[in-house]
């Protein structure tokens, strides 16, 4: 697997962008989480408004080699409606949290989609032909009188066309007190957890009514409240290890083997505070907002507001790399925190050799870090350099002094445009990047 560009590197280029481009968004088109299917040959985006969108990976085109398998949108359906708690008076919004995809087993396809309470596990089935001739009814559907059928017909099949169905197998609800901020399915592919603020369950894919909570860090008096989970991941590879992170920049790794609540964890990955460097600001940014394992089950990556770090789940000391994603903005954090920015929950994600990773940043930037050679690169999602085949030009931010041509000033840069979600397909370079309510997906150059 290559770098992530610039030097000899292979160079990002523009592919496609999904989206309308009205200046005035939506509230309900925001898109708010974004996963590759295992084969990434399925990209799905979940939004605010409560819909799912699939797009489908097409075959590449001997006509149009331009193409190499772009992404259409191949199924639309509306997730979570808008609901209301009566006993706590509260609103459940609609926005889709999480959205995590299960390994495919037949030629369905099965997804898990959650909002602030409610889990759902949706199939999506393709149908191409549709039965005739029942004997107990007519071809419109209107059941024929039992005493006017004189023969007995065997029923065909016959081709229509392609119709995608969305169905909900299965709801899991009434088990989360606080907003639901994590899925994760299992490697044994029969369970999956689900994080709150401050309780994880340990869900079976077959049963709806019950869970079994495996970590609870809510204290006797909530006045004594210190910290809440951020998020919360399953090992790739062993069913019985998870991690989840919490708002004091901590990691617990929980091993299920050890006991059936793992209110005890097996390691604890924190780095020690340089108190130099200590602020009214330190804990706020110290809270971590996402944890991925490395899809070798070795690393895990998280990512806090001004860092990733990636850790040796065998050293729980400190991590062995960490990277800058926004350093100059440590000067803005009063001015961050006054308009809320400060609390942007931006995600990460590997490559899939786990050579690279990408996270997210403000004016639509997002960056990317090459574990091997250490180089790292600024990107830009923008519609000015959406030509096809277009290549992506690293962007630089200056923090003070005189700005050099290509460069953009730190007090230039758009806040409320900001990257919070992205996925890399599992095995090629291809990368979906949610910019507000637009989809943009690149990938390398190839000549």
């Amino acid at each position: 697997m290559a770098g992530v560009g610039g030097g000899n590197d292979f160079q990002w280029c523009f592919s496609q962008v999904k989206g309308a481009i009205d200046e005035d968004v939506a509230e309900a088109d925001i898109i708010s989480t974004v996963e590759f299917n295992c084969s990434g040959d399925l990209l799905a985006t979940g939004d605010k408004g409560g819909r799912v969108v699939i797009f489908q990976r097409e075959q590449e085109n001997k006509s149009r080699p331009h193409s190499r398998g772009e992404y259409n949108v191949y199924s639309t359906f509306q997730s979570h409606e808008p609901e209301f708690d009566y006993l706590k008076s509260l609103e459940i919004e609609e926005k889709i949290n999480k959205i995590r995809w299960l390994p495919q087993q037949n030629a369905a396809h099965f997804l898990l989609s959650t909002n602030d309470k409610t889990i759902k596990l949706w199939k999506i089935s393709e149908r191409d032909k549709r039965v005739e001739g029942y004997n107990l009814k007519d071809d419109d559907g209107r059941l024929r009188d039992p005493f006017r059928i004189t023969s007995l017909r065997v029923p065909i099949l016959k081709p229509m066309d392609l119709m995608v169905e969305a169905s909900p197998r299965r709801i899991f609800a009434n088990a989360h007190t606080y907003h639901i901020n994590s899925i994760s399915v299992n490697s044994d592919h029969e369970t999956y957890l689900s994080a709150d603020d401050l309780r994880i369950n340990l869900w079976h894919l077959e049963i709806t009514d019950r869970s079994f909570n495996i970590v609870d860090i809510k204290p006797a008096n909530m006045e004594e409240l210190t910290e809440v989970i951020t998020a919360a991941e399953f090992h790739p590879h062993h069913c019985n290890v998870f991690v989840y992170s919490s708002s004091k920049g901590t990691i617990r790794l929980c091993d299920m083997r050890d006991s059936a609540l793992c209110d005890r964890h097996s390691k604890f990955f924190e780095e020690p505070e340089d108190p130099s460097s200590r602020s009214f600001f330190s804990e706020i940014i110290s809270s971590i907002s996402d944890v991925k394992f490395s899809n070798s089950g070795r690393y895990m990556m998280t990512r806090d507001y001004l860092s990733v770090k990636v850790w040796d789940l065998n050293m729980e000391s400190r991590p062995v790399e960490t990277y800058q994603v926004h350093e100059y903005l440590r000067s803005k954090l009063c001015s961050l925190y006054e308009n809320d920015c400060i609390f942007d929950k931006f995600e990460c994600c590997w490559n899939g050799s786990d050579s690279a990773i990408m996270t997210g940043s403000y004016n639509n930037f997002f960056r990317m870090f090459d574990r091997n050679t250490r180089r790292d690169i600024t990107l830009e999602a923008s519609r000015e350099s959406s030509k096809p085949r277009a290549i992506l030009k690293p962007r630089k931010v200056c923090t003070g002094g005189k700005r050099k041509k290509d460069e953009i000033n730190v007090d230039s840069l758009d806040f409320n445009k900001k990257i919070l979600h992205t996925a890399w397909h599992p095995t090629d370079n291809i990368i979906a990047v949610a910019a507000t309510n637009n989809l943009y997906i690149f990938q390398d150059k190839v000549n």
